[in-house]
């Protein structure tokens, strides 16, 4: 659809945090953190790990807890070092249909709210049956790059 995509994912596992009682913008900077120190060798092997996009960010209806998570990348999908910080967890997601709304700019908690009610909406109108108590955000990009930033929602097809 123009507004919207349908993807498929597989199966994969993603390195994650939950951070607790803070605002969705301190709890993405301090599980960012958390996960940055994981792949910088935080972990049992020691092991340095490149960062991979996107950063996500599962957003609960209600809820102040956020799940912060950096993909794990490919050639430690089998055995991903395990954390050292009791805070910081491997968790597998299993595969799925996901619509994917995309969009540009410096991205805020508002503009990703934002951008999730447009998705739903335009979801609902459609009759297209989605998890509509949870979504996730997804970031591609570094704070330090400036244009042709990207973006994403999503919400879990039913």
């Amino acid at each position: 659809a123009k507004d919207y995509e349908l993807r498929q994912y597989e199966t994969a596992k993603w390195v994650s945090t939950v951070i607790r009682g803070e605002t969705q913008k301190e709890a993405m900077r301090q599980g960012f953190w958390k996960l940055f120190h994981y792949i910088q060798g935080k972990n049992e092997r020691e092991m340095k790990i490149d960062m991979t996009v996107p950063v996500t960010c599962l957003i609960k209806s209600g809820c102040t807890d956020f799940k912060i998570s950096f993909f794990v990348p490919f050639e430690h999908q089998d055995s991903p070092p395990q954390p050292t910080d009791s805070d910081v967890f491997i968790e597998e997601r299993k595969a799925a249909a996901i619509f994917v709304r995309s969009f540009g700019g410096f991205a805020s908690p508002e503009k990703y709210a934002e951008e999730a009610e447009v998705l739903a909406r335009i979801l609902r109108n459609g009759g297209q049956p989605f998890h509509e108590d949870f979504f996730y955000t997804a970031g591609y990009d570094s704070p330090f790059k400036l244009f042709n930033r990207h973006n994403e929602v999503w919400y879990f097809k039913k």
